[in-house]
C-alpha cells in the first residue's frame, strides 16, 4: 500500500526557542510563537531547527518542545522537527519525533566531519530510513550533495523534500530538472526573500521565512506579489523591508537567530532577546535600527501590529 505523503508548500514557519534570562526555555513563549505563525497563515511548523537553536538544546528539552508544539498546533498544520549532528543523536531524535507522531523532520548537517559523497549518502540514508516519517534533506555546511547522491536518496519513499542553503544555482537547476516534482524544493538561504525570485524561476516554490516570526504579513504580501508578477510591489518590499533587514543581518554571525528574537521582542511577542552561547544577542544599535524598519513595515503593509494585511 502506498503511503500518502503530503509535502510542505508555501511559506514555512521556523519558530525560535525563547529563553528566559537564566537561559532556560520559555515554553509559554514558544507556544505563543507557534500560535502567531499559524494565525498568520504559515503552512507548516519546523521546531528545534536552526532558528530554534538546535545546536544548544538538550534531548530532554527537545522532546518537551515537541510535546508543547503538539499541544498548541492540534493538527492544524504539519509539524517537522530538526534532526542531525552526530549520527547517534540524530537517530535518537528521529525516534523521539516518531514517538510523538510529528509529520517529519528536516535533516541538518553532520557534526564537524566534512564527508565524502558515499559518507553523506550513508549518513542521510540511515536517518531517512530510521522511521517512516517524512524527511527533508538540508544542503548546507558539511552536507553538499551531488546529483547522483540526491538521485539515490530520492529512491527512498520517506524523502519528500530538498532544502538548499548554499545558493549554487547551477547545481539547483540540475537537481530540479532531473527530479522534477519528485521532491518539494525549498529555498533555505539566509533571509530567503532576497533570493526567492531566482529560486522560483528554477522550480523552488517554497521557502523558510525568518521575518515571518514578527512581520508575517510582509512575507505573505511579498510572495503573493512575486507569484502574481507584481514587480513594483516586490521592489517596494525589497527597498522598505527586506534589504534593510538583510543589511543588519550581515553585520554579525549568529544574527540568523538572534535578530529574529529581537524582531519578535520589538513587536511585543512573548520572546526576550536571550540566546545561548555561542550565539550572541543583537547589539543595541542594530536592535534600534531593526525597530525603525519594523515600524515602517507596519505602517505601510499592515493595518495593526498583529498582522492584519492592508489592501496595498
Amino acid at each position: 500500500m502506498t503511503v500518502e505523503r503530503p509535502i510542505p508548500t508555501g511559506i514555512l514557519g521556523f519558530p525560535v526557542t525563547p529563553m528566559n534570562e537564566d537561559l532556560s526555555i520559555n515554553y509559554e513563549g514558544f507556544q505563543k510563537n507557534i500560535e502567531f505563525l499559524i494565525e498568520n497563515g504559515l503552512n507548516s511548523i519546523f521546531i528545534a531547527c536552526g532558528a530554534g537553536e538546535f545546536h544548544a538544546i538538550s534531548e530532554e528539552e527537545y522532546e518537551q518542545l515537541i510535546i508543547k508544539a503538539k499541544e498548541v498546533v492540534q493538527n492544524r498544520v504539519p509539524i517537522y522537527t530538526g534532526v542531525g549532528g552526530k549520527i547517534t543523536e540524530a537517530l535518537r531524535q528521529t525516534k523521539i519525533s516518531a514517538k510523538h507522531g510529528v509529520e517529519g523532520y528536516l535533516i541538518l548537517p553532520p557534526y564537524l566531519i566534512d564527508p565524502s559523497q558515499d559518507g553523506i549518502f550513508a549518513y542521510l540514508k540511515m536517518i531517512i530510513k530510521s522511521t517512516d516519517l517524512n524527511a527533508i534533506v538540508y544542503q548546507r555546511d558539511n552536507c553538499i550533495l551531488t546529483l547522483d547522491t540526491l538521485k539515490k536518496l530520492a529512491e527512498l519513499p520517506q524523502l519528500v523534500g530538498f532544502k538548499d542553503g548554499v545558493g549554487n544555482i547551477e547545481t539547483n537547476v540540475e537537481f530540479t530538472q532531473a527530479l522534477g516534482n519528485r521532491l518539494a524544493w525549498i529555498n533555505g538561504m539566509p533571509l530567503a526573500e532576497v533570493t526567492m525570485p531566482t529560486y522560483l524561476n528554477i522550480g523552488f516554490d517554497t521557502y523558510s521565512s525568518a521575518i515571518s516570526n514578527y512581520i508575517p504579513f510582509v512575507s505573505r504580501q511579498y510572495l503573493n506579489a512575486l507569484i502574481s508578477g507584481n514587480h513594483e510591489k516586490v521592489k517596494q518590499i525589497y527597498e522598505d523591508v527586506i534589504f534593510p533587514i538583510h543589511n543588519i543581518r550581515k553585520q554579525k554571525k549568529g544574527y540568523a537567530v538572534s535578530l529574529i528574537k529581537a524582531g519578535m521582542n520589538i513587536v511585543g511577542l512573548s520572546v526576550d532577546t536571550h540566546v545561548r552561547p555561542p550565539i550572541a544577542p543583537v547589539e543595541q544599535q542594530h536592535y534600534e535600527a531593526l525597530a525603525k524598519i519594523i515600524e515602517r513595515a507596519i505602517e505601510k503593509y499592515a493595518e495593526v501590529p498583529g498582522g492584519n494585511v492592508s489592501s496595498n
